[in-house]
């Protein structure tokens, strides 16, 4: 499928201090972080739109409360975006400004989901894009996630989580991409 990156805005979601938290527990793709420089860097040289997202946490035991220095952009989300969006819930469309308005406006037809968590905000995020008619790219070895305690008991490994999220989204939600298509 052709994919018209001029008309794309790039979303970095959550890519937070608190994410390098042990809170979270054992995490996957190392090249995460790089892997969404570069994606930052491409889209900025195309003069594409670009569009940061911020978690700020209510749970009184989440490192990304506001105030808290777990809330902080990872540096890797460095310069100013065209759009900051913060949220309190999983979805980015569910955020301050309000994204979807802003991308309308825009005549922005596609977004570019990157951050963490792959099977949390990134996710939904992805799924809400599909549902809202934009072109959606997952790019998912520009995301990262945690092993998940597995319902009935267990835990299920990082990367077998963001496996599941992949088959989730793409076809129906998405097209799952590598940074390596994009850039």
């Amino acid at each position: 499928m052709e994919h018209d990156l001029d008309r794309t805005a790039l979303l970095v979601v959550d890519v937070q201090v608190g994410m390098e938290d042990p809170w979270w527990g054992p995490r996957n793709n190392p090249e995460c972080e790089p892997n969404i420089a570069r994606l930052i860097a491409a889209w900025r040289a195309a003069g594409r739109p670009l569009v940061f997202v911020r978690h700020d946490s209510v749970n009184p035991d989440s490192p990304l409360r506001p105030g808290e220095p777990g809330n902080a952009l990872k540096p890797v989300v460095e310069g100013t975006p065209d759009l900051l969006v913060v949220k309190q819930v999983n979805s980015a469309f569910h955020g301050r400004p309000d994204l979807h308005g802003w991308l309308r406006e825009r005549g922005i037809t596609g977004v570019a989901v990157t951050g963490i968590q792959t099977n949390f905000c990134c996710e939904t995020t992805a799924r809400m894009a599909g549902n809202l008619g934009y072109d959606t790219l997952f790019v998912l070895d520009a995301t990262h996630t945690f092993d998940l305690p597995a319902h009935g008991g267990g835990t299920i490994p990082a990367d077998e989580v963001a496996r599941m999220t992949a088959s989730n989204l793409h076809g129906e939600f998405a097209d799952v991409v590598m940074t390596a298509d994009l850039v």
